[in-house]
């Protein structure tokens, strides 16, 4: 089992009534971590997020949320691909989170 942080925006985390950072327990990821398997254990460890950060039936991301992790965009990234070796031992080393960000839109 690793322990992985996650950053949420602060509407999530009101939703998740948790302060700072959330600390989850993944356990191993066979092909490598992906955002499916961090936001499987987000939403196991808080079920009152399912359907918040991604579509409940389709999966997909919900459009005003991204993702982040090592100064890098992941939002685009497909679900099930896993994340480029140096942001996966980053995240379960613990030395940066991954970024669970809303967008911001407007003119």
């Amino acid at each position: 089992m690793s322990h992985i942080r996650v950053v949420l925006p602060a509407h999530l985390k009101n939703l998740a009534k948790v302060h700072g950072e959330v600390l989850l327990e993944i356990g191993a990821v066979s092909g490598g971590l992906t955002q499916r398997s961090v936001l499987d254990a987000l939403e196991a460890a808080f079920p009152v997020l399912r359907g918040t950060i991604r579509d409940g039936a389709t999966g997909r991301r919900r459009a005003f949320v991204r993702f982040y992790a090592c100064e890098q965009d992941l939002s685009n990234d497909a679900p099930d691909a896993p994340l480029p070796d140096d942001v996966a031992t980053a995240i379960v080393s613990g030395k940066d989170p991954f970024l669970v960000v809303g967008a911001m839109a407007g003119g």
